[in-house]
């Protein structure tokens, strides 16, 4: 998990490249949850704020560039 200061160094780019990585991780947390095999069911959760966290910093990137 990275903090939010750690995500405000990276470019709007490699924001939407990590936001990929983690929608992709949080669809196969959702299939092991509904098939029975999910151990931590609170990565769900981490993985959901996360994307919020960097979609916040993106927007935050994208309206200083306007």
């Amino acid at each position: 998990m990275m903090k939010a200061n750690q995500l405000r160094e990276l470019s709007p780019d490699e924001l939407l490249g990590k936001e990929q990585d983690l929608r992709q991780e949080l669809f196969n947390l959702r299939f092991q949850h509904a098939t029975h095999q999910l151990e931590n069911t609170m990565r769900i959760r981490t993985v959901r704020r996360e994307i919020a966290r960097i979609k916040t910093i993106y927007n935050e990137k994208r309206r200083a560039g306007e």
